[in-house]
């Protein structure tokens, strides 16, 4: 999903726009498949028990709403946090936007970075990810976690804060 246009400047190009990396969504799919598995071999017990009718009915309902309620929490929620969570590199600023009911975002434009840096362990080397610190003029360094491809946006939003210096150098 490209990020809408409405959010730009006019003549302001999109270079980089990521979503956080898939590693999040990992810890509360795991829990969501376990909520199932556990909801499954209760329904089952219960189906195949001899209590009466009512009290099989009262529980397979009871494990249904827990599992409805795992499904909003563990599934449905990360995934729409995940889509709403936007970074975004253009020609002129770093957009960050999350949040699904209260929106919040930070915009720093390319002439206030003065530092890009990343870093990434073991792991995040393996599944392609890291974080990335951006170090304006006045602000304290922000820091974004799970960029996917942190590298190759490092070197992007590098390229665009020389680009604006150049740029800016030429005007003098």
């Amino acid at each position: 999903m490209a990020y809408p246009r409405e959010n730009l400047a006019p003549g302001e190009h999109v270079v980089v726009h990521r979503h956080p990396h898939w590693k999040t969504l990992v810890v509360p799919l795991t829990a969501f498949v376990l909520a199932s598995a556990v909801a499954g071999v209760l329904g089952g017990l219960l189906t195949g028990s001899s209590e009466p009718g009512a009290v099989r009915t009262w529980g397979l309902a009871t494990i249904g709403v827990f599992w409805l309620l795992a499904f909003g929490w563990w599934f449905v929620r990360p995934m729409v946090v995940w889509r709403t969570t936007h970074f975004v590199v253009t020609d002129r600023r770093v957009v960050y936007r999350h949040g699904v009911v209260t929106r919040s975002g930070i915009d720093l434009p390319i002439s206030r970075i003065n530092t890009v840096e990343f870093r990434h362990g073991l792991i995040d080397r393996m599944l392609g990810t890291g974080s990335l610190e951006i170090q304006s003029a006045v602000e304290d360094p922000l820091v974004f976690h799970a960029i996917p491809h942190v590298q190759a946006v490092h070197a992007l939003l590098y390229e665009q804060v020389l680009d604006h210096a150049q740029e800016e150098a030429t005007w003098r």
